[in-house]
């Protein structure tokens, strides 16, 4: 009896979704559970797993095409695993050939006699027997034109490039974060502060202790758990840029879910850590990992990039110095992380150089003036710099 393949509800308010990569076609078996096609939504990449074990016997919705919630997009036909046949070598009859013939040797063809009016001239002009005829005049020599300047003369001398275009539609999550992008630019009153930080201190911890912290936790001491543990301390003096306008009103929120923005398969991605202000150093981390590895295998879930108090984006690691990110809306900030370079700056009188940082906040002017904005990067730049104000909370 067949069976259909149903396109599963991917998350609130999403109906449609985009049929990806069928990883099994007609013909093909797939166990219970086991990944037959891909489904793109407008946040996030689904694979929809056999619901029974068998073979797929139709595939109605082909890659590229839209489908609605609910929608049969394929069947299969149930069964049991197709047992795979091993041919033995000795029980298989051998076919007794002729041997081939050998082939018959080439028969060499005499070289054929140049024709007499063929002759080669000679290279020099025969000299004349002295006589009183004129003697003759050989023809002016051509001289050929100079490379540059027959390159100018046939401008088709060398042929032109191919010159093609490959068009690929956007996928759904490309087209949500171009629609939340230009709202983001269109409904709100952004502007962006900047600072920098010292990243002496934090550097010194993480080559001091980043072995250690491997060992006991499985996973490396990065920057991210340092700068998510200092947004937190900010947001919570400045708890503007922790809320969000809801109509003609401004929600502010006593928890904290910061969005870490990754480069998927797909696009960018921005999965939440939900209530940060619970998690130690090593939970960040090994989220944050986990979410990265499941960015690039597509796996992520609708429900981990919903929601969001607040977004850090860390252009640093494709070597960005400075920009200015985009606040993801409804949201009211983003804190923009970039390379880390050495610089000369002036301590206590002295240049010194120094592993420096620029930081970046975008903000929506409509709920967070600009002493908030400035000071909440300045409580940035003191946790980061002074990293035991994080652990006693001063």
């Amino acid at each position: 009896m067949p069976v259909a393949l149903k396109v599963p509800s991917v998350g609130e308010s999403i109906t449609e979704v985009e049929i990806g990569e069928w990883l099994k076609g007609e013909g093909a078996f797939a166990a219970a559970d086991e990944p037959v096609v891909v489904i793109e939504t407008e946040k996030a990449t689904l694979e929809v797993p056999a619901p029974v074990s068998g073979k797929v016997t139709q595939v109605l919705k082909k890659t590229g095409e839209k489908a609605a919630v609910g929608d049969i997009i394929g069947y299969m036909e149930e069964s049991a695993a197709p047992v795979k046949e091993e041919a033995s070598k000795e029980s298989e009859p051998k076919s007794e050939r002729p041997p081939s013939p050998e082939p018959a040797p080439a028969v060499q063809q005499p070289p054929a006699e140049p024709p007499a009016a063929a002759a080669k001239p000679p290279t020099r002009p025969v000299k004349p027997p002295e006589s009183s005829a004129e003697p003759l005049t050989a023809p002016p020599e051509h001289k050929p034109e100079p490379a540059s300047r027959a390159a100018i003369v046939s401008p088709q001398a060398a042929p032109a490039p191919d010159r093609g275009e490959n068009i690929v539609p956007m996928s759904p999550i490309r087209r949500r974060i171009a629609e939340r992008l230009v709202e983001s630019h269109r409904n709100a009153a952004l502007l962006t502060t900047f600072n920098e930080v010292d990243m002496s201190a934090v550097s010194s911890l993480r080559a001091e202790h980043g072995d250690a912290f491997r060992e006991k936790y499985g996973s490396k001491l990065g920057l991210m758990s340092f700068f998510v543990k200092a947004a937190v301390g900010a947001l919570k003096e400045i708890p503007q840029i922790n809320a969000e306008i809801r109509g003609e009103n401004i929600v502010y929120k006593d928890y904290y879910d910061i969005g870490i923005a990754i480069g998927g398969g797909k696009g960018l991605v921005v999965p939440i850590l939900r209530n940060a202000e619970r998690l130690s150093p090593a939970d960040i981390e090994r989220q944050i990992a986990d979410f990265a590895q499941r960015a690039r295998d597509n796996l992520l879930r609708v429900e981990e990039l919903q929601g969001g108090t607040f977004t850090i984006s860390n252009g640093g690691i494709y070597g960005s110095l400075l920009s200015t990110p985009i606040v993801n809306p409804p949201q009211s900030g983003v804190l923009g992380l970039h390379a880390i370079e050495d610089r000369p700056v002036v301590r206590k009188g002295r240049i010194v150089v120094r592993p420096m940082m620029y930081v970046a906040l975008t903000y929506d002017h409509r709920i967070v003036d600009g002493r908030e904005a400035v000071t909440f990067l300045k409580r940035i730049k003191e946790s980061i710099e002074d990293p035991a104000r994080m652990i006693l909370e001063v």
